[in-house]
């Protein structure tokens, strides 16, 4: 990466946020890493840009990826900067994120190594994480029902099914839990997330989620199944090596889901999808506080995130 630009002037909607191995992927190369700093800091890593040829219209497309937990994974999930990825990907153009996670499956049909499109979100996490852009005198509420963009989630789960014959086995929706972490679940956690309903559990979507949302960018998140948390009696308690050792042996069945989703995504049919259109605008409408009563320090912020909007 060191000896890759450290600039890019074209457009950039489209972002993957995920582990370090999905910045290779088949059929994209790297051409740019941007180091940007934002009014919340830096983002996890470098923001490497990948250029692919999509096969619907031979045009090359850039992706931006960026590595959620730090190039050698030295961010803990509370750590994990998450205003900072969001305004940093928002800055140079995107408006659709696809976001990658390990999960720990609730339910017996959910296998490891299966994949999921959450469809839900129930939020355990403690508070210790900065969850939104809107504070220091500007309020804002923004709506939150539905925590994923559906038709972002209809083209993944297309893409998901399409490669159904070559290993992957994908479950359309799901509750997908959020705990703090980093220590996984008790035995009794684990046993009232599946008594609600959740299907998986992570550590990742939150406040990840709630700030795409915020910056008006379109959110997905694909996940893959790893262990059975420790609910499971005839299974062993879910550890580390258990998590990599089902990432590494998926690895390759991840490569290409999510290969086939940004092939789709880059086609003219998404173009708007892309884009957010359908977002654009929205949080006008959730801010209470009155502009002339904006702190400055607060509206310096929002300026740098939504640049010529107010």
């Amino acid at each position: 990466m060191a000896s890759l630009p450290t600039t890019y002037d074209g457009p950039v909607p489209i972002a993957v946020i995920g582990g370090t191995g999905l910045r290779e992927l088949p059929g994209f190369t790297q051409v740019a890493s941007l180091n940007i700093t934002t009014p919340w800091g830096v983002p996890s890593s470098p923001i490497t840009i990948l250029h692919h040829e999509c096969k619907h219209n031979n045009k090359v497309v850039a992706i931006a990826f960026l590595s959620r937990h730090g190039l050698h994974h030295q961010i803990a999930p509370h750590e994990v900067p998450a205003r900072a990825n969001i305004a940093a990907l928002r800055s140079i153009g995107v408006r659709s994120i696809i976001a990658f996670s390990a999960v720990g499956s609730l339910q017996e049909e959910i296998k490891p190594r299966d994949f999921v499109i959450p469809d839900q979100v129930i939020d355990r996490t403690k508070g210790v994480r900065p969850w939104t852009f809107f504070e220091g005198g500007i309020v804002a509420h923004v709506p939150f029902g539905d925590p994923f963009d559906e038709g972002i989630a209809k083209v993944v789960r297309e893409c998901g099914h399409s490669l159904e014959g070559d290993g992957v086995v994908l479950h359309d929706r799901g509750t997908l839990i959020c705990m703090e972490g980093p220590q996984f679940s008790t035995r009794a956690e684990s046993k009232m997330y599946r008594s609600w309903g959740g299907s998986v559990i992570n550590m990742s979507v939150l406040p990840e989620g709630k700030l795409a949302r915020e910056a008006e960018i379109a959110y997905q998140m694909i996940c893959m199944s790893t262990d059975y948390d420790c609910w499971h009696e005839a299974t062993a308690d879910v550890t580390v090596e258990m998590v990599m050792g089902n990432m590494k042996s998926n690895a390759d069945n991840a490569r290409r889901f999510i290969t086939a989703v940004l092939d789709a995504l880059a086609s003219e049919e998404h173009a708007e999808l892309v884009q957010a259109k359908h977002l654009a605008g929205g949080i006008k409408f959730g801010i209470s506080t009155p502009q002339a009563n904006w702190k400055p320090e607060a509206k310096e912020k929002l300026d740098w995130l939504f640049p010529g909007y107010w």
